[in-house]
């Protein structure tokens, strides 16, 4: 039974009688095959070695000068088989994918066998360039023929490789200058103009020019705010534009000016009217003493972040120019300009038109009381940081704001809607109303405002942070705070035939309908160029599509925090900024 279970156990089939031959001979199939694949690598692999060999007798580079003949084919045969190797490692198949077809297979091949022939790091070799004998690093850099090279050269060589890149890659405008237009509002299309090119050309080279010559006014306007921009502006740049015929002088960035520099610019230019120096940290009282002493014809001055300045010069300074200054800018003072200053001011500056005071610390009620005596203002911009007494703030505001034409508050939280009543009482010839960061006005406060009001259209109006300030309660009271839907509509359509910028920005309490309303198929607002909505929640791509309907002059749309925004097309000419694909390309839009 056992043999039984054996002999049925080796049953395979039929054979051909070519098969069992060949079993009985001990012949196996498999093995014939595997050794044909052998001999035809074999083949190919002395086929290879021959055409290398070939090859390199006929390059005269390989060769070595006093070389015998059997020396020379044993060193041929081992770089042939060194050769064939490398080619088929799998670092030379990487290798070889990076360069996508920039080198052939036998320059890529003998690089790698350079790179593993060469000295190790620590030991001594000859630069192939200049032959000057170096010591090897991890950071030494291979020669066009395969030697090392020194630092020095290895300097050079990689230079040379930069400039090559940047040859072969091109001049490009890259993503970051062009999110830094769009900040800046400009949604440039095709070429810039040539005067915008010679300009930057000049702001780029700027260290190596010795004088401006006679470039007119506003080319030396815009090079002040490209250099400014770019933090460049220092004592010998600003001698550029020092010239005794100008008489104005705009420098938005002397944070790297030292006191002699602010001398120097009254000492060059006597006849200046107009002077406009931010961040002038470094102004001090021997600098107005000496403004003083050169120059009598000030009329516009505007001032930041002279912090240096005591008390003492800035009320020597109105008492001495105050008849003939039209306009005064001050801002970020919190060392000096006290209440009494601010007093002198107003009693000294009699034909005073314009005053803007922007984050002045030590100002309080009774410099608001003091300003409420200029009987000459047009011009009126404050932002507070103490805090004030309402009733000397609508004081203020009754006084002088029958001859008012801009009115600016900002930084006054406390006030509610009897000022809004104040201003439409007595503000009748305003073009410009701002009024931001406020959790105490209604919306109904507004509404009323903007009904019946016999002021002519407002051109520019800021409502920013117009709302109640409780984060807990995104909706709102039931009695809207700040500026709502209904004040909204109300401003509209008391403004909207010449409005021309508008800031509603973080009014979160505008709802949706509004929007709809306000952009409707039969609204158009012709002079509405620039548009800030962001923090808007309730904004879409379809209500953004509608107010580039409406507003056929749209310049600049502000979106930041409008997270609905997916696929707005964009028109030509219009710079949409803080939309969370901003990044995206301009798509031009010709039929609306």
């Amino acid at each position: 039974m056992a043999d039984r279970r054996q002999t049925r156990n080796q049953i395979r089939g039929p054979h051909s009688a070519l098969t069992d031959f060949l079993a009985s001979n001990n012949i196996s199939a498999t093995q014939i095959h595997q050794n044909h694949q052998r001999r035809l690598r074999e083949a190919e692999h002395q086929t290879t070695v021959e055409e290398l060999e070939n090859n390199i007798e006929e390059d005269d580079e390989y060769q070595h000068v006093g070389e015998l003949p059997a020396e020379m084919k044993k060193r041929k045969r081992k770089e042939v088989v060194a050769l064939v190797k490398i080619k088929q490692s799998k670092e030379f198949a990487r290798r070889k994918a990076r360069r996508m077809g920039e080198d052939g297979d036998e320059a890529i091949a003998r690089e790698m066998m350079n790179e593993r022939s060469q000295p190790l790091p620590g030991q001594l070799e000859n630069c192939e360039a200049c032959g000057k004998r170096f010591t090897v690093t991890p950071y030494s850099k291979t020669g066009s023929k395969g030697g090392l090279l020194c630092a020095k050269c290895s300097k050079a060589l990689a230079d040379d490789e930069k400039k090559t890149r940047a040859q072969k890659r091109g001049t490009r405008s890259g993503r970051r200058q062009n999110q830094s237009n769009l900040l800046d509002g400009l949604a440039q299309q095709g070429a810039l103009s040539l005067v915008e090119m010679c300009t930057k050309k000049v702001a780029d080279n700027i260290n190596h020019i010795e004088e401006f010559g006679d470039l007119p006014s506003q080319l030396l306007h815009r090079l002040s705010q490209i250099l400014c921009k770019r933090r460049v502006l220092t004592p010998r740049t600003l001698d550029l534009f020092l010239r005794p015929g100008l008489n104005s002088i705009d420098i938005y960035d002397a944070a790297k000016l030292e006191t002699h520099d602010f001398e120097k610019i009254f000492a060059f230019m006597p006849d200046l009217y107009r002077v406009n120096i931010r961040f002038a940290g470094q102004m001090k009282d021997k600098v107005i003493e000496y403004m003083l002493g050169r120059n009598r014809k000030l009329k516009d001055l505007q001032l930041d972040a002279a912090n240096l300045v005591s008390d003492t010069y800035w009320r020597l300074l109105f008492q001495k120019l105050g008849p003939r200054l039209e306009s005064i800018k001050l801002s970020n003072l919190d060392c000096s300009l006290d209440d009494e200053t601010i007093d002198v001011m107003c009693r000294s500056c009699t034909t005073l038109r314009r005053l803007k005071l922007k984050q002045c610390w030590k100002a309080g009620n009774n410099s608001l009381q003091a300003i409420s005596s200029l009987m000459s203002l047009e011009h009126l911009s404050l932002n507070w940081v103490q805090d004030v007494d309402n009733e000397i703030l609508l004081g203020t505001v009754s006084s002088v704001g029958p001859r008012l034409q801009t009115l600016s508050l900002e930084g006054f939280s406390n006030p509610n809607d009897r000022l809004l009543e104040a201003v439409h009482d007595n503000c009748l010839a305003l073009t410009k109303l701002r009024f931001s960061h406020n959790a105490n006005c209604t919306d109904r406060g507004f509404v009323r405002l903007f009904t019946d009001w016999t002021n002519p259209p407002l051109e520019n109006v800021d409502f920013s942070s117009m709302c109640d300030m409780d984060n807990t309660n995104p909706e709102g009271p039931a009695d809207a705070i700040g500026l709502a839907s209904q004040g909204l509509v109300a401003l509209m359509n008391h403004s909207g035939s010449m409005i021309q910028k508008l800031n509603i920005t973080s009014c979160r309490h505008v709802s949706r309908s509004a929007f709809e309303e306000i952009f409707s198929d039969e609204k158009m607002y012709p002079h509405l160029k620039e548009l800030d909505v962001s923090f808007h929640t309730v904004i879409d791509d379809y209500i953004v599509g509608r107010m580039f309907r409406c507003c056929p002059k749209l310049q600049k749309l502000v979106a930041f925090g409008c997270f609905n925004l997916r696929d707005i097309r964009v028109p030509i000419g219009v710079a949409l900024i803080g939309g969370p694909k901003a990044q995206a390309p301009i798509i031009p839009v010709v039929d609306f």
